[in-house]
């Protein structure tokens, strides 16, 4: 099932692409980005991971360019330890949380994740109102913050050692974007 698309690229519900996740879950390329070099993913992982029943509402998707699989993104309602984990304890408005990657890593550098991420804003602003969208990248991953900030996330906590990432916890940006109510 599509959820949203323009008209390059499109996402849809995860179905049977655990062979997809783990081929993309297992390169160091993408790992070094996403989960660690540390920790490539096997089968029983992937299923554990991204197909077990969850509570809070993820929505897991494959992202297709051109018709072709290039990536992974899943997006949720963030909970009350993430709400205030992050300081939006008094926030009664609909937050959002998104994680996402292109897992073919020929297809990196050609504006496909910023095609993906502002697609995915309005499907969540509009579809989901979502009031705010937030993501926690790593410090260092200066490529992905311009890239978010570019299409309007501002940076609002710093996280300290809030990931482990690699043998050990890295800090992260509180990212967010809340539209015209900024």
């Amino acid at each position: 099932m599509i959820l949203y698309h323009n008209q390059e690229l499109s996402v849809r519900l995860v179905a049977p692409d655990a062979e997809l996740l783990v081929k993309w879950l297992s390169d160091p390329l993408l790992l070094e980005y996403y989960e660690g070099r540390d920790r490539p993913h096997t089968m029983e992982m992937v299923l554990e991971h991204f197909y077990e029943e969850e509570a809070g509402g993820i929505t897991r998707g494959i992202v297709c360019y051109k018709s072709q699989d290039v990536g992974y993104i899943q997006f949720y309602p963030i909970d009350a330890e993430e709400k205030a984990e992050y300081g939006y304890t008094d926030f009664e408005g609909r937050i959002y949380g998104m994680d996402q990657f292109i897992g073919e890593t020929a297809f990196w550098n050609q504006g496909i994740g910023s095609q993906l991420v502002g697609e995915t804003v309005k499907y969540l602003t509009k579809s989901k109102q979502a009031d705010k969208i937030v993501m926690d990248p790593q410090c260092w991953n200066h490529r992905a913050l311009r890239v978010y900030e570019k299409l309007g996330f501002v940076r609002r906590k710093l996280l300290v050692e809030h990931e482990w990432h690699e043998g050990e916890f890295r800090d992260c940006w509180l990212i967010e974007y809340a539209g015209s109510t900024k």
